[in-house]
């Protein structure tokens, strides 16, 4: 066995708005799990709405709650394996030593949509750092359950980038869903982590024109170092004209959305061309409402959802290696886990930071 303290920090959710620093024991490992080192953690939109109480995690008049209390948060994570049996060895082809990371899912394998090969889909949908089964990474060490998806990275890259792998496969996931072609012009809304991803991932594809919308500066000059042709100021400039004006009055190809503002819903069906695409990634706080019509009547547009990063992880990772992204400006805070929620302000700002990163000690 190796050498491990008794207790390590971590941050334990006791409800929305409910998050507290604790000392708990070390996890340990059971057979074909891996006990792993925690190096850096990010927070994420999903995070922060989950903090806040969205009734997406914790339920309303129309959902049960699907979050769980006392849980250790955190789902976008890189760490050193410290401990695992030759059973896990195998299965994941990983040692002692590796740096690895975790897709966010930890799926059951026995139902429909697993057995399917849509484990991204799975019904009971253990999540890292939403389930008390599958605790998350705001802790100095946690275990990778016999379930996980997981996949070695560079021990070159800083720990805070390489915990990007995570928000980096959703994006990618965004844009497969998107089946982005040559001649497409595509508009990618809200420049934070996931729509930097979306873009670098759609300027991959070799479209026509990716165009970025945001109402901060900052961001927008970060989405034309992810190689953004146009950036829109969505404050400053309307985009539903400048996307006509950039195609004789048709409308975008494609949509991607994500930035989780309800506005940015019409948003995107007003700029879309007809038998064009729409792909909603993010994660709402509240309801939305628009006019059904555009995407039938008017338009007959394709809607499709995006959720996780399914089969993106290894592109995601290549990506980073590569250093195809700036990752030095995108990882933008990074903070022990003793100022957690410095970091959860962080983001609900949105004004100050890109990527916050926890780091535990």
């Amino acid at each position: 066995m190796t050498d491990l303290p008794d207790t390590m920090q971590a941050v334990v959710c006791h409800g929305p708005e409910d998050y507290r620093l604790a000392e708990l024991p070390v996890p340990r490992p059971g057979p074909g799990e891996a006990l792993v080192r925690v190096e850096a953690v990010g927070i994420c939109a999903s995070d922060l709405k989950c903090y806040h109480g969205a009734a997406k995690f914790w339920g309303d008049a129309n959902r049960p709650a699907w979050a769980e209390t006392q849980v250790i948060p955190g789902h976008e994570f890189v760490g050193e394996v410290v401990e695992l049996d030759e059973a896990a060895a195998q299965r994941w082809g990983i040692e002692a030593g590796d740096r690895v990371v975790a897709e966010q899912i930890v799926p059951c394998g026995e139902c429909r949509y697993c057995r399917r090969g849509q484990y991204w889909m799975c019904a009971p949908h253990g999540m890292f750092g939403f389930k008390r089964r599958t605790p998350g990474a705001m802790a100095s060490y946690m275990v990778y359950p016999v379930e996980a998806l997981v996949h070695r990275i560079s021990k070159d890259l800083p720990a805070h980038h390489a915990a990007f792998a995570e928000p980096l496969s959703c994006a990618l996931h965004a844009v497969e869903r998107a089946t982005i072609s040559f001649d497409d012009v595509v508009v990618v809304a809200g420049c934070g982590p996931i729509g930097l991803g979306m873009i670098a991932g759609a300027v991959a594809k070799s479209p026509a024109r990716v165009i970025a919308l945001d109402v901060a500066e900052s961001k927008l000059e970060l989405a034309k170092a992810c190689g953004a042709h146009d950036v829109v100021n969505i404050s400053e400039q309307d985009p539903v004209a400048f996307v006509k004006g950039l195609t004789e009055g048709y409308g975008a190809d494609v949509y991607l959305e994500g930035t989780g503002h309800p506005s940015a819903v019409p948003q995107g069906l007003n700029l879309l061309r007809k038998l064009g695409t729409y792909v909603e990634y993010s994660v709402f706080g509240s309801d939305v409402t628009v006019d059904w019509s555009i995407i039938s009547d008017d338009k007959e547009l394709d809607v499709r959802g995006a959720h996780l990063g399914p089969h993106c992880w290894p592109a995601a990772i290549r990506m980073l290696e590569r250093g195809t992204l700036p990752m030095d400006r995108i990882c933008s805070h990074q903070l022990p886990l003793s100022r957690f929620q410095d970091g959860l302000d962080l983001v609900a700002a949105g004004t100050e930071s890109v990527k916050v990163s926890l780091i535990p000690a």
